[in-house]
C-alpha cells in the first residue's frame, strides 16, 4: 500500500490536501511553496475504500503537463509489494493522481490530474480558486518557478519541510539551455518574484530570478554562462551591467569588469548595486579609501536601502573607524523577516517515510537524532533566532567585538551613543535649573508682600527639598522614560519573537547594576545544571543602558530636543536605535556563556580532567564559536559533538572548514555522511547543493580524478559509493573545473 523509497501523508478524507492548497493560494507572496503530488490508491475490491496520499517534491520538469503525467505515472512502480509466500496481501494500485505546480510569475496554480488508465487533464487554479485554460506563457512561467524554487530551496536554513522530496532540476546540458532561455524570456518580470529579506524593494537586477542564476553559475564555478547571458541582455537593460561586471570578476577577467562598471557608471551613476560591485572590487584590492567614497555615495543614492548601510559599516571596520561604523550601524533601516512560503496542511491520518535499504545497511545515521539533556542557558541564547537584516546587522557587531574587544566596544558605544545615566542626569538637572529659577521670581514676588509670603508656606527649607528632589535620579524601574527596557519579554516568549523580527530581549538584570543576570545567580529554579553556563561568571561587564530612540513619539521629540538644544555636553551625541540596544544584550549573552565555557576548559585542563558535555550542547558551542569568529574553537567543539552523536548541521560546519582548509580525506569523510543523511530525508538533488560546492572546490585543486580514486580507497559500501559519484558525474556532465584531471 506504501510507497517504497518515496515519503507519504495519508489524508483521513480524499482531495483535502489539494483544498487546502487552494485556500492558501491567496497567501503566497514570492516563490511559492514546492510541487505538491497527491495520487489515489484502489484495491480493486468492492467494499475497500480508496486511500489517498501525498508529498512534497521539487526538480520535476514542470514545461509540460506530459512531464509532470510522466512523474505520476514512474509512481505506480513504486508502490510497495507486502504479499509473503504463505498470504497474498492486497494488490493496491495507484488509480489517479494530481500534480500542483505554483506559478510564481501569474500568482496561480498549474494542475495536471491523470486517470490511469485513462486521460492527462491540465487546467490553472487561481487564488479564487477557479479554473482557467493553460497557455505557453503560463507553461513557461510555470517551467521557471519550478526551476528557481529547486535551486533556492536546496540548502535554505530557513526551509525545513518533512516529506519533501528533491531532484536535480537541471540533469544535462541541453536542459540547462532551456533554463537559460526561459530566464531570458522572463529577465525583465523578475521583480515579480520578491527578492532577499536583506532588500526593501525587488528590481530588474535584485531578486529572485537573478539570485537563482547566480548561485547555479557561481556554485559550479561556471560563471561564464552567465556572462553569456548578461551580454545578451545588456543590450535591453542596461542594469545588468553589475551582474556581468560580478560574473567577469568570478572568473578572474578583471579587466572586462573594470571596463564594463566604467561604463556602466557613466551611464547610470546613481546605481547603488553598480556602486556596491565597484567597493567590493576595491576592497578586494584593499583600496579601502577609495571604497568608503563609493559606499558613501551608495548610501545617498539608496538611503532606505538596508545593504547600502552595511556595506559602508564595513568598510568603517575595514579602516578601523569603529565610531563611525557603529554610528552608521545604528542608522540601518531594518524591515521585519517574512517567512517563505509554506502550505497549511490538514493533520495527516498518518506518515510514512521509509528509509532506504543500503543507507540504513550503512549504519552511518545510527544514532541520529538522540535527545539529550541540555544546558537551558544554551537553549535560551537569542542570537540563533535573529533572522534577515537583524542577523546581518548582528555579524557586523560580532566583527566589531572580534576586531577591538568587548571592553573597548562599550566605550566606543559610550563615546558615540547618548546613554540612559548621561540622559538621566542631564535631565535632572534642566528640572533643577527650572524650578530654582521659578523659586527665584517667586521669592521676588514675595519679597513685595510679605503677608502673601506666610501664606504660601514656602520657605528655604521646602525649596532646597525640591531641588535636591528634581537632582536626584530616579531609580530604572521607576522610570517610564526607560525605552529600552519596554516591551521586555519572558525567555519563553523570546524565541517566536525573534522570528518575526522583534529584538526585544530580556537585559541581564532589570535591578541595580551590582546585581548578577537572572541567567548566572544560584538558583536552580529552572532546572538548570548546578555547575552549567547559568552559575558560572564570567569577566565579562555588563553593558549599561543607552537611551532608547523608540519612546513615544511625544517624549522622543522632547528627547532630541533636550539633548540636542540644551545638554551642552550631549551635543556630539546620537540616541541608540532600541534595536542595537537589545543586540548589545544578545551579544553581551554570547560572549558571557562563550567566557565561562573557555574558563571552565582552561580549568579542567590544568587539573587534567576530562570536560564533558552532551553532543547537543557540544554544537550549540560549536555555532557560538563561528557566531563570534573563533573558527578553531568552533572547529573542536563540532568535533567533539561527533564524537557524541551525528548532527548534520556540525557535518556541514565542518565539511566547509576542511574544504577551505584543503583537507581531502576529512572533506570526503563529512561529505559521505552528509549525503547519507540527505538521501534518507529524500535530497536527492547533486547539484546545486552545499555538498557539491564544497567538492568542486576541493576539485579545483585536487582534480576530480584523484577524489574518485580517494572514494575507491576507502571501501565504502555501494550504494553509498554511487550516490557521492553522482557529484562527480555531475561535474564530469557539465565540465566543471577539475574534471579533466
Amino acid at each position: 500500500m506504501e510507497f517504497k523509497d518515496v515519503p507519504e501523508f495519508f489524508e483521513v478524507e480524499l482531495g483535502e490536501c489539494l483544498t487546502a492548497r487552494t485556500e492558501t493560494l491567496s497567501s503566497f507572496k514570492e516563490l511559492g511553496p514546492p510541487d505538491l503530488c497527491q495520487v489515489v490508491k484502489s484495491s480493486g475490491k468492492s467494499g475497500q475504500k480508496d486511500i489517498g496520499s501525498y508529498h512534497y517534491i521539487s526538480g520535476v520538469d514542470a514545461s509540460t503537463s506530459a512531464s509532470l503525467a510522466a512523474y505520476l505515472n514512474s509512481l505506480t512502480y513504486a508502490v510497495e509489494d507486502t504479499s509473503t509466500w504463505f498470504a497474498k496481501a492486497p494488490v493496491w494500485k495507484v488509480r489517479s493522481g494530481s500534480y500542483c505546480c505554483y506559478n510564481a510569475f501569474s500568482r496561480v496554480d498549474m494542475r495536471v490530474d491523470v486517470k490511469i488508465p485513462g486521460g492527462v487533464h491540465a487546467y490553472v487554479i487561481d487564488i479564487r480558486g477557479e479554473r482557467h485554460e493553460p497557455t505557453p506563457e503560463l507553461w513557461q512561467e510555470t517551467y521557471l518557478s519550478a526551476i528557481l524554487r529547486a535551486i533556492l530551496y536546496a540548502d535554505d536554513p530557513n526551509y525545513r519541510l518533512i516529506g519533501y522530496r528533491k531532484l536535480d532540476p537541471i540533469t544535462t546540458r541541453e536542459s540547462e539551455v532551456r533554463f537559460l532561455q526561459a530566464a531570458e524570456a522572463l529577465f525583465q518580470q523578475g521583480w515579480q518574484l520578491g527578492c532577499d529579506p536583506e532588500i526593501q524593494v525587488a528590481s530588474i537586477v535584485s531578486n529572485h530570478l537573478t539570485t537563482g542564476i547566480m548561485k547555479y553559475f557561481g556554485d559550479g564555478y561556471r560563471l561564464s554562462q552567465a556572462a553569456n547571458l548578461f551580454e545578451k541582455l545588456l543590450v535591453r537593460t542596461p542594469d545588468v551591467a553589475a551582474l556581468l561586471a560580478k560574473s567577469y570578476m568570478g572568473m578572474n577577467e578583471e579587466v572586462k569588469a573594470v571596463q564594463i562598471l566604467s561604463q556602466a557608471i557613466r551611464d547610470s551613476p546613481q546605481s547603488f548595486i553598480l556602486l556596491h560591485v565597484q567597493c567590493d572590487f576595491l576592497r578586494q584590492k584593499e583600496q579601502f579609501e577609495w571604497a568608503l567614497k563609493i559606499a558613501q555615495q551608495a548610501v545617498n543614492c539608496a538611503p532606505s536601502e538596508f545593504v547600502t548601510w552595511a556595506k559602508l559599516t564595513e568598510i568603517y571596520i575595514d579602516l578601523g573607524q569603529y565610531d563611525s561604523a557603529l554610528l552608521t550601524l545604528n542608522s540601518c533601516p531594518m524591515f521585519t523577516y517574512n517567512d517563505r512560503d509554506l502550505h497549511r496542511m490538514p493533520t495527516p491520518n498518518r506518515t510514512h517515510l521509509p528509509i532506504k535499504q543500503f543507507i540504513a545497511d550503512s549504519q552511518i545515521l545510527d544514532n541520529d537524532g538522540v535527545e539529550e539533556d541540555t544546558d537551558p542557558a544554551l537553549l535560551r541564547l537569542p542570537a540563533p533566532a535573529l533572522r534577515g537584516t537583524f542577523a546581518k546587522a548582528y555579524e557586523l557587531l560580532c566583527r566589531l567585538v572580534s576586531d577591538i574587544g568587548w571592553d573597548e566596544l562599550l566605550k566606543t558605544r559610550s563615546a558615540v551613543f547618548v546613554m540612559e545615566e548621561e540622559y538621566r542626569n542631564q535631565k535632572a538637572q534642566l528640572i533643577a535649573e527650572a524650578m530654582e529659577k521659578d523659586m527665584k521670581g517667586k521669592r521676588a514676588d514675595q519679597d513685595d508682600d510679605d503677608e502673601n509670603d506666610n501664606d504660601d508656606g514656602t520657605g528655604p527649607e521646602l525649596v532646597g527639598e525640591s531641588l535636591a528632589t528634581a537632582k536626584q535620579p530616579r531609580a530604572p524601574d521607576a522610570d517610564d522614560d526607560d525605552a529600552s527596557t519596554r516591551g521586555m519579554m519572558s525567555p519563553s516568549a523570546q524565541s517566536s519573537s525573534m522570528a518575526d523580527g522583534d529584538l526585544s530581549v530580556q537585559p541581564p538584570g532589570d535591578g541595580d547594576d551590582d546585581e548578577e543576570p537572572r541567567s548566572a545567580q544560584g538558583g536552580t529554579t529552572n532546572g538548570t545544571k548546578k555547575n552549567g553556563f547559568a552559575q558560572g561568571m564570567s569577566n565579562i561587564n555588563k553593558p549599561t543602558k543607552a537611551a532608547a530612540s523608540d519612546a513615544d513619539e511625544g517624549e522622543d521629540q522632547d528627547r532630541r530636543r533636550e539633548v540636542s538644544g540644551e545638554a551642552n555636553t550631549l551635543n556630539s551625541k546620537r540616541l541608540c536605535e532600541r534595536w542595537l540596544d537589545n543586540m548589545f544584550m544578545c551579544l553581551y549573552e554570547d560572549l558571557r556563556v562563550w567566557t565561562i565555557f573557555r574558563a571552565e576548559v582552561a580549568h579542567f585542563k590544568n587539573h587534567r580532567q576530562a570536560y564533558r558535555k552532551t553532543g547537543s550542547e557540544w554544537e550549540i558551542l560549536g555555532d557560538l564559536g563561528t557566531r563570534l569568529l573563533h573558527r578553531e574553537e568552533a572547529k573542536e567543539a563540532y568535533q567533539r559533538s561527533l564524537d557524541i552523536k551525528f548532527s548534520a548541521k556540525a557535518w556541514m560546519r565542518l565539511l566547509e572548514i576542511y574544504a577551505e582548509e584543503s583537507d581531502l580525506q576529512r572533506t570526503l569523510n563529512a561529505a559521505i555522511r552528509l549525503t547519507a543523511y540527505q538521501h534518507r530525508w529524500y535530497f536527492e538533488m547533486a547539484f546545486p547543493t552545499a555538498v557539491a560546492h564544497q567538492l568542486f572546490k576541493l576539485g579545483r585543486t585536487h582534480g576530480h580524478a584523484k577524489i574518485s580514486f580517494t572514494l575507491l580507497s576507502m571501501g565504502l559500501p555501494d550504494g553509498i559509493r554511487k550516490i557521492v559519484e553522482h557529484y562527480l558525474s555531475y561535474g564530469k556532465t557539465f565540465q566543471i573545473e577539475g574534471y579533466e584531471f
